[in-house]
């Protein structure tokens, strides 16, 4: 088959979404199909050596095809750039599709957010009646809303209607959480039968064989610390005042530091915050590579996941597979709704608890830290699961099925 896969996010670009697109394109390549990823030119969460390297429009790297797209700013700006550049994404695609694609196109992969990509993925299905499968990973606009990000009226109505649209065009649609398909269903009135859940997976032999060298302890000057990291996307989702704020309840006991590694339109302020607090016990750093990044989770004592407790959608945040894969515990805060409490919880590879009470999440810092000779139970707890729950080979076995 030849297949078409468009995802605003892909390697060199650090995010949890990224991987797995390289992951899904170069195991569709090793089964036999052709395979071609169309994505935005890389800007946001890169590492120092990867935003000195040049790219180009075409290439072709591990037999993926490869179109990188130039677009106006779309991460790390206002909202209201934001939401032109997402408008205009598809067209801007769409135009090098057919500069680069000659071939006809047998199935349409769409990674969604941004919503509007979903719309191109209905024009490629028209132009090659290809079969066209929809990914949901946050369901656009209700998560905007839900954080305060989009309020007018009018905007809400045109992207609900972008939102219908998007899914009467799809032939499938999956989402990662059982919770996620149910709001699809009984919310926007989805049929059973046209949508999946396919779980978000982990390559846990990226994980396997290597072992803490201490190299990131000393580069950052935390030798003897235990330490609870945040890395990713640092955005309004994230909420990661919460975390500043945890830490100021925290600093009667010197061996606990959060790190927070990873880039975002509220670094800056929190830099800030946590300069004004004159908090030694919280530091930023840059991204690493995805190499380094699995080095680096062997050396820290706790995974940190952080959500607003205003988002309320059922996702499970990627960090938690990869924390899960690296064999070490995970502490989560996140909404009422998020299918992580149910996950970690069913596994016993941590804690989780609303983010909405700074006093509760001190104490359950305090708690994980004090039961520190015991945790690398969790950590085993959350690995065993991962390797039989989340493969990458049974959740692709899935999608290839769902274009076929």
């Amino acid at each position: 088959m030849n297949i078409l896969l468009i995802t605003d996010s892909y390697p060199p670009e650090i995010r949890t979404i990224s991987f797995m697109m390289q992951e899904l394109a170069e195991e569709f390549v090793s089964r036999g199909h052709k395979v071609t990823v169309v994505t935005s030119w890389p800007k946001y969460n890169l590492t120092i050596q990867a935003k000195r390297k040049t790219f180009s429009e075409f290439s072709i790297e591990n037999n993926v095809r490869t179109i990188r797209v130039k677009t106006l700013p779309h991460h790390n700006t206002n909202f209201i750039v934001r939401g032109i550049s997402q408008l205009i994404i598809p067209y801007l695609f769409l135009k090098e599709i057919k500069r680069f694609v000659k071939q006809r196109i047998d199935a349409v992969v769409v990674y969604s957010p941004p919503l509007p990509l979903a719309m191109l993925g209905i024009k490629l299905k028209k132009m090659h009646g290809a079969k066209y499968l929809l990914n949901i990973q946050d369901i656009f606009p209700q998560n905007a809303i839900d954080l305060g990000i989009m309020n007018s009226k009018l905007l809400i109505k045109f992207f609900e209607w972008m939102e219908k649209k998007a899914y009467e065009g799809a032939d499938k649609i999956t989402s990662h959480t059982k919770d996620g398909k149910k709001f699809l269903i009984e919310g926007k009135n989805i049929p059973p039968e046209k949508i999946a859940t396919i779980h978000n997976w982990i390559d846990v032999s990226n994980f396997e064989n290597i072992k803490a060298t201490g190299a990131f302890r000393e580069k950052y000057g935390l030798k003897d610390k235990f330490i609870f990291l945040f890395a990713g996307t640092m955005g309004p989702s994230q909420n990661l005042d919460f975390i500043i704020h945890v830490a100021r309840k925290l600093t009667d006991i010197p061996d606990i530091h959060f790190l927070l590694v990873g880039d975002g339109v509220e670094k800056k302020r929190l830099q800030r915050l946590v300069e004004e607090y004159n908090l030694q016990n919280v530091e930023f750093h840059p991204f690493v590579s995805k190499e380094e990044y699995a080095s680096l989770l062997k050396e820290v004592n706790v995974g940190l996941i952080c959500l607003s407790s205003k988002n309320w959608a059922p996702v499970i945040p990627g960090k938690i597979l990869g924390f899960m894969a690296a064999s070490i515990p995970i502490l989560a805060f996140l909404n009422e709704n998020n299918n992580g409490h149910e996950l970690i919880n069913k596994v016993q590879c941590g804690y989780s608890a609303v983010s909405d009470d700074y006093e509760k999440a001190a104490n359950l810092v305090k708690k994980i830290f004090n039961e520190r000779d015991k945790i690398s139970q969790y950590g085993q707890n959350g690995y065993n699961y991962a390797v039989a729950h989340f493969s990458k080979k049974v959740c692709i076995d899935r999608l290839e099925q769902l274009i076929k």
